[in-house]
């Protein structure tokens, strides 16, 4: 069958339709393949964590961080030690393979779970700690807790306040400023709401924050520990 001049101009302009989306949609799906926690991703480095242990009397395939370093952060895992001897690859959304998540272990001593730590917090902490740096002061406001308080932006030469995105909701979270001088996500928004609306059996004193992460994989890391108050509302934790 022959095509007319029209025809042939409306399949090339058909053609270079598709093309142009199918250019547009590549980039998305390669981001959410690296910006989402898929669960069997999770599953199968749940996995070769358990058969790697029992293979090397009891031992974690977990890099060595200092003592004091943040719990969510003290255990990354170390690919090289599971890959590819117990599993495949390197999932796709990992630091290693260009992703944006830590991917770490909790409960180290009794059950030791995969979880993930998202490094655009990271990177956005690190942002303020240059900032800090050149500018060789850090300029505080309004308490928002003890030894806990509110960052002056506008001094530090930004034009508005910085925030992350929170990964458990909607929210954009706030960052403040401990009296040590170091930068942490405010998640209280995230821990009202999940007081509000799932009631979980909390005690005034103990440190709330595991609420975010029991039934998500991402760790409320660079925070600060919360407690409840006598109206069953997050504050900061007075430190001992």
């Amino acid at each position: 069958m022959k095509l007319n001049k029209k025809s042939t101009s409306l399949l090339l302009f058909a053609a270079s339709i598709l093309l142009l989306l199918s250019g547009c949609m590549y980039p998305a799906d390669e981001k959410a393949v690296r910006e989402n926690p898929y669960e069997e991703q999770l599953e199968t480095i749940q996995k070769a964590v358990y058969t790697y242990k029992e293979n090397n009397g009891g031992l974690l395939p977990i890099k060595t961080r200092d003592q004091e370093t943040d719990l969510y952060i003290k255990y990354p895992i170390e690919f090289s030690k599971i890959v590819p001897a117990y599993t495949e690859k390197i999932p796709s959304n990992a630091y290693e393979t260009g992703g944006i998540y830590q991917y770490v272990l909790m409960d180290v001593e009794d059950n030791p779970t995969v979880k993930l730590v998202d490094l655009r917090i990271a990177e956005r902490i690190r942002e303020l700690n240059l900032r800090k740096f050149i500018n060789g002061k850090l300029p505080f406001k309004d308490p928002v807790g003890e030894n806990v308080y509110e960052i002056d932006f506008e001094a530090m030469g930004f034009k508005e306040p910085l925030k992350v995105e929170s990964p458990y909701s909607d929210a954009q979270l706030p960052i403040v400023v401990g009296g040590d001088g170091n930068f942490y996500v405010d998640y209280s928004i995230d821990l009202n709401r999940i007081l509000q609306e799932e009631k979980p059996d909390v005690k005034e004193g103990e440190d709330i924050r595991y609420i975010l992460f029991e039934s998500n994989p991402i760790l409320p890391a660079y925070s600060l520990p919360y407690t409840v108050n006598e109206k069953n509302e997050p504050v900061f934790m007075k430190k001992k």
